[in-house]
């Protein structure tokens, strides 16, 4: 019981912005980062000085020694908790936990966290090459030569033949996230894809292909965090953190015990556990998704599908709007933008547009819960947050 109230219902999201997205050469990965900031505290209603706590990540196009603290110095702000994330699409997610825990232990009252990288722009080719090969194990990955797609490739093959799982349910997944980009005049692809369309792009690993394969972005997010008390403060309906749960099975896609099954099953058991709900509560869901496969494999080990199911309930068309599970209704990774480190955070101001009722045409109906999930490295680190338009 302790765990389940600790922290359930405690805090509340006030304040929620996304940068433009895409190609923005006009910001470098510092000034996106502030842009997000500024956005996300007008959104709140409140101004610089009444933030007392500030989390930010690292970017890859323009890295400081102590980012957070950089940061503050370009806001002039005196946080008194201050804290870079480590890097990783998970980080946005756990690093929820640390701070709304700082919120209800008194450290601070209001924690903006605010991430943004430029990979786009700010990243010639070779450094974005670097980066997706210096990524695996010194002595038993990265003499044999793969890059992070292969690694994700393998994680796809592995799926397959476990569990029969195909291209065209693989392709299924981006088809999905591309209908919910449509819808929004912010994603930065729009265009129109069918499983065709997927088949028939270029091949990067096989079975992946181009459009299998998340984007390369410009962009930031924050968001601002407060307590439940003071919630009601501000302009927006607040959204309040219900669960969380985290889970961390290898570092190195080498070491992983098994390549269908992730550490998902825990952060989402213990998110669940947290919140009081299960999987059937959640009104849509955002699930990291940057290959395709990665996507079936979340979807399952979150309670969402039976092992070996998820190929065919994306197929089916039930991550769809009006389907059972309204999934990545921004685009996700694969159609509205991925900049890095900071992208699972796109996924928590879009749940919070959504549970405020304020996403325009992709707008899921009635929804009062959400499930946002990222995981960091080749699926070594999970984070899920639970997040519902009551506090319970």
């Amino acid at each position: 019981m302790a765990e389940r109230d600790s922290l359930r219902g405690k805090v509340a999201v006030v304040g929620a912005a996304d940068t433009a997205v895409g190609k923005v050469p006009q910001f470098s990965a510092t000034g996106l980062c502030v842009d997000a900031a500024r956005r996300a505290l007008a959104d709140a209603g409140i101004g610089k000085q009444q933030v007392d706590g500030l989390v930010t990540c690292n970017a890859f196009a323009e890295p400081y020694m102590y980012h957070a603290e950089a940061i503050a110095e370009y806001l002039q702000i005196d946080p008194r908790y201050c804290v870079t994330a480590v890097a990783g699409g998970g980080t946005t997610f756990s690093i929820l936990q640390n701070a709304a825990a700082a919120i209800a232990a008194g450290v601070c009252e209001t924690v903006l966290v605010t991430m943004a990288d430029s990979l786009r722009s700010g990243l010639t080719r070779e450094q974005a090459m670097l980066i997706q090969s210096s990524t695996g194990h010194p002595e038993f990955e990265i003499p044999y030569g793969p890059t992070v797609p292969a690694f994700y490739a393998l994680i796809a093959q592995a799926h397959m033949h476990r569990y029969g799982t195909t291209p065209e349910q693989l392709a299924a997944v981006a088809v999905s996230g591309r209908k919910h980009a449509m819808r929004n005049p912010h994603a930065q692809m729009r265009e129109p894809i069918e499983i065709a369309d997927v088949l028939a792009s270029r091949m990067i690993a096989d079975p992946l292909h181009l459009l299998d394969c998340s984007l390369v972005s410009d962009g930031g997010a924050a968001v601002v965090l407060t307590s439940a008390e003071r919630a009601g403060d501000h302009p927006h309906a607040p959204v309040y953190l219900l669960g969380f749960g985290e889970g961390h099975s290898h570092e190195h896609i080498s070491q992983a015990r098994s390549l269908t099954t992730s550490a998902a099953v825990e952060s989402g058991r213990r998110a669940y556990r947290m919140a009081g709900l299960g999987p059937a509560d959640m009104d849509l869901a955002w699930i990291y998704d940057c290959f395709t496969p990665v996507v079936l494999i979340e979807l399952e080990d979150l309670g969402f599908c039976a092992k070996g199911e998820a190929g065919a309930f994306v197929a089916e068309g039930h991550t769809g709007l009006g389907g059972q599970l309204p999934m990545n209704t921004n685009g996700g990774l694969l159609s509205y933008c991925h900049p890095g480190n900071p992208g699972s955070l796109f996924g928590l101001t879009e749940a919070v547009f959504q549970l405020r009722h304020q996403a325009g045409e992709r707008q899921v109906g009635g929804a009062e819960t959400a499930l946002v999930h990222g995981q960091g490295g080749i699926m070594s680190s999970h984070a899920t947050v639970i997040l519902g338009r009551e506090a319970q």
